[in-house]
């Protein structure tokens, strides 16, 4: 159930709480994306507690085709095998109709793939998405769905949209079947449906008052990020949560930058995931409150100061930006590590300001400060 706690005068910036079966998240709040069950870059379920993590996010896909969800399912669901004791989310697959484009073959009953690892034929529709998601057995399902790039034509779009509602529907009723059987881990298991339209803002809007009839349990907004503008995936947000209930989570799929987020938010966004801090984070890049750095250059070779200054994390706390370069150069493990911890600590510390500043009314100064401070660099 999620709870509307406050919303704010100025903007659609909302701060709520989604009670789940796996516990409480408090939103607006970014989930840490553990795609094969775990964070890229040498972090664990332990990891993600202490950095203030609330939500793993895992993907479908890539579990179903190792270790394969059967066996997941064997080892008690995600939770358990990941050692996670929070709340889960699980993606349905969609996004690998767009990523895995010279992969795959989409008709109405699903998706045709060729395995990305030794390329063995795999089909997956909505019932197959739903009770590989029920074996993995997250706190929260989403709904199978295909994810056009955003360029592609309005005729396209169009029949892309109306193809992914009518695959909503059976998705809806095989989880609902799932969830009714015995021997089901996780019975309470809770789906939320996906808007797509690319950036044509009338089939955005049909297609969420499509949506919002349906009573999901929340809403995200899928295929942005993959080729638009900044300004396009906003006038997205602007056109399309207004129809979207309120009342109900809003999860903006695959983004982004802290200033997206903090964006988003002010267009009335809760739930977010990206690889971005993480991946950033493997490359050397890492995140602070006056913009981002590249590690590996030269001008930290002698600076004994910390990440961030601001920064707790535990990378922040015993580490100085010239040792995390001399471990970057020497392609020591460990460097990706202290990394990917900070970026995923700062993306974590970022949502909880934001909680803290709708909590007292602040939000819009907040937003103003943060994205000025971001540009100190």
């Amino acid at each position: 159930m999620y709870k509307l706690l406050k919303t704010q005068t100025q903007g659609r910036a909302k701060r709520g709480q989604l009670v789940t079966p796996h516990g409480a998240i408090e939103t607006p709040v970014f989930m840490n994306v553990a795609t094969a069950a775990a964070i890229k870059g040498g972090l664990c379920a332990q990891d993600l507690a202490a950095i203030g993590c609330q939500v793993a996010l895992c993907n479908t896909y890539h579990l179903h085709l190792r270790p394969g969800d059967g066996v997941v399912r064997q080892l008690g669901g995600l939770r358990p095998f990941m050692g996670w004791d929070g709340p889960v989310l699980t993606d349905s697959g969609g996004f690998q109709v767009f990523s895995l484009a010279k992969l795959r073959k989409i008709t109405e009953a699903g998706v045709n793939f060729a395995s990305h690892i030794d390329g063995r034929k795999i089909f997956m529709g909505p019932e197959e998405s739903m009770q590989i998601q029920s074996n993995l057995a997250s706190t929260i399902a989403m709904a199978f769905d295909e994810c056009p790039p955003s360029t592609t034509d309005r005729g396209y779009i169009q029949d892309s949209v109306d193809r992914t509602t009518r695959w909503l529907h059976r998705s809806i009723a095989e989880l609902d079947r799932l969830n009714n059987l015995d021997g089901t881990i996780n019975p309470a298991q809770m789906l939320f449906g996906i808007n797509q339209g690319g950036i044509f803002h009338d089939i955005r809007i049909d297609h969420a008052k499509e949506l919002a009839q349906l009573d999901m349990a929340g809403y995200a907004v899928g295929g942005l990020a993959v080729g638009e503008s900044h300004q396009e995936m906003y006038g997205v947000l602007e056109a399309v949560v207004p129809h979207l209930p309120v009342d109900k989570p809003t999860y903006l799929m695959g983004v982004g930058t802290p200033e997206n987020l903090l964006e988003a938010v002010d267009r009335g966004i809760d739930f977010f995931d990206c690889v971005l801090p993480a991946r950033n984070g493997r490359h050397g890049h890492v995140f602070t409150n006056t913009g981002k750095l590249n590690l590996y250059n030269a001008k930290y070779e002698l600076d004994d100061s910390p990440i961030d200054l601001d920064c707790p994390c535990p990378a922040c706390a015993h580490y100085s930006r010239a040792y995390i370069r001399h471990l970057l150069k020497a392609k020591e493990i460990l460097a990706l590590r202290l990394c990917v911890l900070h970026n995923l600590h700062f993306y974590n510390t970022l949502m909880a300001e934001m909680r803290h500043a709708l909590d007292t009314d602040a939000f819009t100064e907040y937003k103003k400060r943060k994205l000025a401070g971001f540009q100190e660099q």
